[in-house]
């Protein structure tokens, strides 16, 4: 048997194409090896090649998914290879979330065993680790030689359809799969072993580990609203009219900051919403109801608040990775507490 066919998708800064500022490259495909390709080829020997090289820009797959999913699973079927790897995307976002997306598109709608790998913070982790492979990174290109020594393995053994070890053994991000296994002891003794070790305050490991989530106490109530700043943020993708940040319409990869100074009302004309997990057509007849600047307007001038902060915080909630939503509410939170902001009101769809 001859070696098996790959085609490697990567993004235009890999490709030695340039950085943000090439960041809107067109699909294009390249019958050659390229950027991490050439350690991918080393590392596979003479058991598969990589046939063909998919490049596409950051923003151009972020900004039009559909049309460029479309364009590069064109692509991927010229060649009809037996694998499809994706990055490693490291804890690059934007490339993160085009890796895990098209490697569940080359997989789903072709049928072809697929790939990626990526920082485990990476949004495209948490959007796809249940639906595709994806090899734990470092979260630079620094960590590429160990990213390397786990994706081709564990390509190997996909494309050869062998048994899959666990996420441990092979290296990738846990998928929330569990498998029946035979051993010699009971599970009573093996909990009975495992509550002892915790009572001596000895290493143990759990068969059944539990989803980590975070606990936010709630900060005390705002002792006199009548003077205090009140400030909106939302992630029902309220923007000024024609989107000038182009926030994404699903899985979001920023926010944007808008000044509603002399606004006292949201319309058709100055507002609009740039979410696309639910109907927009009464959100932009009228955004407040989306981000109801109209009724904190009329508190303000009965005296029932403050003020109404000068600067409203947008996001989408659709899709956008747990890792993005903390990021930006970090980055959103430190402003609002030098500005001196009270509280929010937080609306969503």
């Amino acid at each position: 048997m001859g070696k098996f066919k790959v085609v490697h998708y990567i993004n235009q800064f890999f490709a030695g194409i340039g950085g943000e500022e090439k960041a809107d490259h067109r699909p294009e495909v390249r019958e050659e090896v390229l950027g991490p390709g050439l350690a991918l080829k080393a590392g596979f020997k003479d058991e598969a090649e990589i046939v063909a090289t998919i490049i596409c820009g950051d923003s151009y797959f972020g900004e039009n998914i559909e049309e460029a999913k479309k364009e590069v699973l064109e692509m991927v079927k010229k060649y009809n290879p037996d694998l499809f790897i994706a990055g490693p995307a490291f804890n690059a976002g934007r490339y993160g979330v085009a890796c895990g997306t098209i490697a569940d598109a080359v997989q789903n709608e072709l049928g072809i065993p697929s790939l990626t790998a990526m920082y485990e913070e990476n949004p495209g982790a948490d959007m796809f680790k249940k639906s595709v492979y994806i090899v734990s990174t470092k979260d630079s290109a620094a960590g590429m030689r160990d990213a390397v020594k786990k994706i081709v393995p564990l390509a190997l053994k996909l494309v050869k359809g062998e048994e899959i070890g666990s996420p441990d053994e092979e290296g990738y991000l846990s998928r929330g799969i569990r498998k029946n296994f035979f051993t010699d002891k009971r599970g009573s003794e093996r909990a009975v072993d495992m509550l002892i070790k915790k009572l001596k305050g000895e290493e143990f490991e759990t068969e059944f580990p539990m989803p980590d989530f975070d606990r936010v106490p709630p900060n005390p109530a705002v002792k006199d609203i009548t003077k205090a700043t009140i400030a909106i943020v939302t992630s029902g993708g309220a923007v000024p009219k024609g989107n000038p940040d182009h926030i994404e319409s699903s899985s979001a990869q920023k926010y944007g900051k808008y000044d509603i100074e002399g606004i006292n009302d949201l319309t058709p004309e100055n507002g609009e919403t740039a979410h696309g997990g639910y109907d927009p057509v009464y959100a932009n007849e009228d955004l407040d109801r989306v981000i109801p600047v109209d009724v904190l307007r009329d508190l303000e001038r009965e005296g029932k608040i403050g003020k109404l902060h000068r600067y409203y915080y947008s996001t989408v909630g659709n899709g956008t990775a747990v890792a993005n939503a903390k990021k930006f509410g970090e980055a959103i939170g430190k402003d609002l507490k030098e500005a001196g902001v009270d509280a929010v009101i937080l609306t969503s769809t």
